[in-house]
């Protein structure tokens, strides 16, 4: 772990949270009962983005890229953009008004959705990357 790495995840992730704050902005009329932002324009799309990057961009993949820029997508601008803190709050702020059956709907639909959405990313990228196997390369990626 050098300066560089840290600086560059650190970039990254800046830039993945203010993406992420521009989709909160933009969805926030539709996400009044259920955070819809979130669930699909956050942790679905971010889970798609990691599954079709980490595949494709691998040492051995169709478009491989440096290291450095592995972690400054996949864990800066992933690790920012997709944040489940806040899909934590917003289900625990659910169930805190009554909303149980709402929360429950955010918990399944975003896991189930952002399982899918990275599992999807994986094989498009997989198919165009010579049916690669991986998507992480090291332990540091898998830990986003």
């Amino acid at each position: 772990m050098s300066f560089y790495s840290c600086l560059i995840v650190m970039v990254g992730g800046a830039l993945g949270t203010l993406a992420r704050y521009f989709v909160s902005v933009l969805t926030a009329p539709i996400s009044r009962y259920i955070p819809w932002g979130t669930i699909i324009g956050v942790n679905m799309v971010g889970s798609f983005v990691i599954g079709f990057f980490g595949t494709l961009t691998l040492a051995s993949g169709r478009y491989p890229v440096s290291e450095t820029t592995r972690l400054f997508v996949m864990l800066g601008i992933c690790g920012g953009y997709t944040t489940f803190s806040s899909f934590s709050l917003q289900t625990l702020d659910l169930i805190r008004v009554g909303g149980w059956g709402r929360a429950l709907v955010n918990v399944v639909l975003s896991v189930a959705l952002s399982v899918g959405a990275v599992a999807m990313g994986h094989m498009l990228a997989s198919r165009m990357n010579s049916h690669a196997i991986l998507v992480a390369q090291t332990n540091t990626e898998e830990e986003v």
